[in-house]
This record gives C-alpha cells, structure tokens and sequence, in this order.
C-alpha cells in the first residue's frame, strides 16, 4: 500500500489564511450543479453583454476539475478592502463635480497581491501534506468565486448577485486555492435578505431586474468597466459620476451599515481619487493616465474608455465655463468613441448653461 497522505484541519487552514491577512477561509467541494443551471440560464438570456468570455469557458467555470483537472476541494478565502480613511462613498456621489470611482478600485490591484498570498498559503499546507496538485485563482480566470465562497460558508449569494457576509457585508474581494487535497469541508450558509429589496429600489439603471438576477447590459460597473463600445445613450444620464464601476447595492445594503474596515496599506487611496474632481482626472493626458494607473486595476480601462467616462460625468454635471472648456478642446480627439461622448456632454452642458442664464433673467 501506498503512504497515505497527512492532511490538515480546517482550523488550521483558517489559523493560516488570518496570518497572510485573509479576514475568512473556508473549504468546499467541486460540485457547483445548481449554480451552473443558473449561470446557462443567465447566458441564455443574453445578460452577460459583450463578455463573451462568460459563454467561452462556461463549462470550465462551473467545473473546476475541467479548468484544474485532479481538483478535489476547494480553499476560498476572503480579504476586506474597504478603508475608513477614504472619503464616504454617499456623500461623494451627491456631488456631481467629483468623480466616482468603485471602492475596491481606489488603491492598489489586488488580484496579484491575492494571488501571492494564495501561493504562500499552498506552500503552508506542502509543509504538512507534502507535494500536491493547486492553482490560485482572484478574478482572472473562469472561476464561480461567488457561488464557490457561499459552498464554503463565507456567506449566501444576495439579492444583488454579490455574496454577503453577516459580519462584513459585501467590502471583500474573494479568491480561491483549487486542490487535489481531499480536505474537510465547511457548512454553506444560510440565506439573510428576507423581505429587503433595497439593492434593487436603489440601483441607478434597474440592473438588478428580479430578486438575484443583474442584467450585467444594464450594470453601471459592465457599462463603465466591461464595455468597450459605446455607452448607451438613454444610460448616461443615469451613470450620474459614476466613472468606474458602481458601489450603490453595497451602499444601501443593510448588511453593510456597519462595514468591516481593513488595515491594508495595498488598499490605501491613490492620487487622490477619493476625492477628485471629473475635470481634474479628464485633463490628464495618456502618459499621465499611465503613470498614475500602473499597478491599479483603473489601467485596464486604458486611455480611451477613461476618457470615454469621464465625458459622461462631466455631461451629468452642474453646468460650469471650465468643463465646457476642456469639453471643447477634446471635440477634435483621434479617437471616434471619445469624439462621440465628448460632443454628448458638451450637448447637455451647452443645453446646461442656457436653461440657467434664462432662468436668472
């Protein structure tokens, strides 16, 4: 007979996983069938958008021993990025001269720092159980995260399609260890949204158009993010500053009125961009943009789609000479699909400005 392999406990995983600065770790098995039907359900009807890549790897996404061929169980782990020293995301979005940026995109990019934390969390278990078969996983590749995460107890799916936990709300990134470790398996947790609808009564769009189910082609985050087209026009003036991605289902949800703040340095506000305003980030050229994006996930944006959104900001703005300014000197701009947002804006700001100078005579 072979040797049998040592393993490890649970409590010691999670022991581990705080030590690297996870705030939650669980484990859970690879059978993901009843989140499949509703991610075939969800492509079939077509609200995944332009992210083809959801319908590419469909089958890889819900079948980890198709994406990790020998994986057994599953490590999925929790890390907060919310810091109590940026600026309060409410009051930011009441003032349409700032620019709105997604909370968990404000500091440093996280699926790397995720990643090497993953590694060094398998290299722990090595030390115990020996050689093994593993793949760390943060956002990069067709991985149910969500579904995954709530199989391992770290909290249920919401109403918002976000998972959420009792203690945390939602202000977490997720990630994953896939392994061909046969390890003890966590207790999903139970269901806590009740009667509330509240993340649906305050989504900008309507994205969220039933209980658990988000029309991403509506989803300012998809819109500001995923996108690489045109932004539809009876959209934009719902976008409000809303400049990269969209935090109003995790605002108001009840589950987060007391958040769950973290001391990671990584997660610290660059640049200010808690609190800049549309026209300061529009004036940045590219090689600006570059330099003050580089190791943020804002970078993946690129130039063009930054542009693209901080002219839809600046067209949802309090009429102002300046904006209509620096609108003015990007009329002309090579690219077709900042041309068109720039003119969009100027049109409202325009429109803006004479409404008011009526009104004052």
């Amino acid at each position: 007979m072979g040797k049998q392999q040592k393993t490890v406990s649970l409590k010691q995983l999670k022991s581990w996983g705080q030590a690297l600065g996870f705030a939650d770790l669980g484990v859970t098995h690879t059978n993901l069938s009843a989140a499949e039907a509703y991610l075939f359900s969800w492509l079939k009807a077509g609200m995944h958008g332009d992210m083809h890549y959801m319908a590419a790897h469909r089958n890889k996404r819900s079948r980890p021993d198709n994406l990790l061929p020998g994986t057994v169980s599953i490590i999925s782990v929790r890390m907060d990025y919310l810091r109590k020293s940026a600026q309060p995301a409410a009051e930011h979005l009441q003032q349409s001269k700032r620019a709105y940026i997604a909370r968990y995109a404000l500091g440093r990019d996280y699926h790397r720092l995720m990643r090497k934390k993953l590694q060094k969390l398998a290299e722990q278990i090595a030390t115990v159980t020996g050689p093994f078969v593993y793949r760390a996983f943060t956002d990069s590749a067709p991985v149910m995260e969500k579904a995954i995460a709530a199989n391992a107890g770290l909290g249920w799916i919401g109403k918002n399609t976000l998972l959420l936990n009792r203690h945390a709300g939602s202000w977490f990134f997720l990630g994953e260890l896939y392994t061909g470790l046969q390890l003890p398996v966590g207790q999903p947790s139970s269901n806590h949204c009740g009667s509330c609808s509240r993340c649906m009564e305050v989504c900008p769009t309507g994205a969220i158009i039933a209980p658990y189910r988000l029309d991403a082609r509506l989803c300012i985050a998809y819109l500001t993010i995923e996108s690489h087209g045109p932004i539809p026009l009876q959209l934009r003036p719902l976008i409000g500053n809303r400049v990269f991605g969209c935090d109003d289902c995790q605002l108001y949800c009840p589950w987060n009125r007391f958040p769950h703040y973290t001391e990671e340095d990584a997660f610290k506000a660059r640049h200010g961009l808690d609190q800049a305003e549309l026209l300061e980030l529009f004036t940045w050229d590219e090689k600006t943009f570059n330099k003050n994006s580089e190791g943020t996930v804002l970078r993946r944006l690129g130039y063009e789609r930054w542009l693209r959104n901080l002219a839809v900001g600046l067209g949802n703005a309090s009429s102002q000479a300046d904006i209509i300014e620096a609108l003015q000197a990007k009329q002309n701009h090579p690219s077709a699909l900042v041309r068109e947002h720039v003119r969009w804006a100027l049109s409202r700001q325009l429109s803006n400005s004479q409404d008011n100078s009526a009104t004052l005579t």
